[in-house]
């Protein structure tokens, strides 16, 4: 893939639909393939971004962030990432996974903390030039499964996992008009099953970038 652009996969969805283990299950099989790869998080990413990070999931009182300060953060921590990270990964040609991006903004600061799609689009112009994903991968699944599977991790929540049901109800919502209204850039994947059914469901859904790809 030399001298040509790397491709830059998302993966989305709600607390426990597994987007970590399949963004390494991803990045394995892209190895396998010849393919050069960086994977990485968000918020988080690079030294900057991580700090960030921590400050989002961890915040300094009980009263936590205001919804404006909340999104600020991350976009803050978005911009650095691309720039220090993503776009210069992309350029030298390999492919980026990225565990979340700016449409976790979009369904969790816009959607479900009411700030709306254009006030986080705007920051993300702002900071980030726009960067979308060429595909982003939402994992969706029944909210008792996702929530056995989570619980099943045995950490203790962060400071947004912690919120309620109602609050990860629209986001479940919020991804999902996300994913409606615009087919083209989102594969909507059951995220039930095995780690291994997913990963298949996932490779499916990526097979038009993937031809050629590699060795």
């Amino acid at each position: 893939m030399t001298g040509a652009r790397g491709r830059f996969i998302a993966f989305e969805g709600g607390e426990g639909a597994g987007k970590s283990t399949q963004a390494r299950l991803l990045a394995e099989a892209l190895r396998a393939r010849g393919v050069g790869v960086v994977t990485t998080r968000e918020p988080g990413g690079t030294p900057g971004a991580e700090a960030i990070r921590a400050l989002l999931l961890a915040p300094p009182d009980a009263e936590g962030w205001t919804p404006q300060a909340e999104a600020l953060l991350f976009a803050a921590a978005r911009a650095d990432h691309v720039a220090r990270l993503i776009r210069p990964a992309l350029e030298r040609g390999d492919w980026v996974v990225c565990d979340r991006f700016v449409d976790s903004s979009r369904a969790y600061q816009g959607g479900a903390g009411g700030l709306g799609d254009d006030a986080v689009l705007a920051l993300h112009a702002f900071g980030s030039e726009g960067l979308r994903p060429d595909r982003v991968i939402l994992l969706e699944g029944g909210e008792d499964a996702l929530a056995a599977r989570l619980s099943g991790r045995g950490e203790a929540a962060d400071a947004i996992e912690g919120r309620p049901t109602s609050y990860h109800r629209k986001v479940a919502a919020a991804f999902a008009a996300l994913a409606e209204a615009d087919p083209q850039g989102f594969a909507r994947l059951d995220a039930e099953g095995t780690p291994q059914e997913v990963h298949t469901r996932v490779l499916a859904a990526l097979g038009d970038l993937l031809a050629g790809a590699g060795a």
